[in-house]
């Protein structure tokens, strides 16, 4: 799939586990972990924004286009 997420990326940079994550924006480890592993196959704007202010990053850096050329 040519989108990936780098939200374990994310994760380290702010020091910060999934499960401590999971508890600050109040979404299941369980959804956290798909999204992270990239078995996701939609993630709701919601969700999103919760993940970005909590790891004070953007979109951009959770979500990334790699082509397969």
């Amino acid at each position: 799939m040519p989108i990936i997420t780098n939200l374990d990326v994310q994760l380290a940079k702010s020091k910060m586990s999934l499960t401590e994550l999971s508890v600050r924006i109040g979404i299941t480890i369980a959804n956290l972990s798909i999204l992270k592993s990239g078995k996701a196959r939609a993630v709701r704007f919601s969700t999103l924004e919760l993940i970005c202010k909590e790891l004070n990053c953007t979109p951009g850096d959770i979500l990334e286009y790699v082509s397969d050329e």
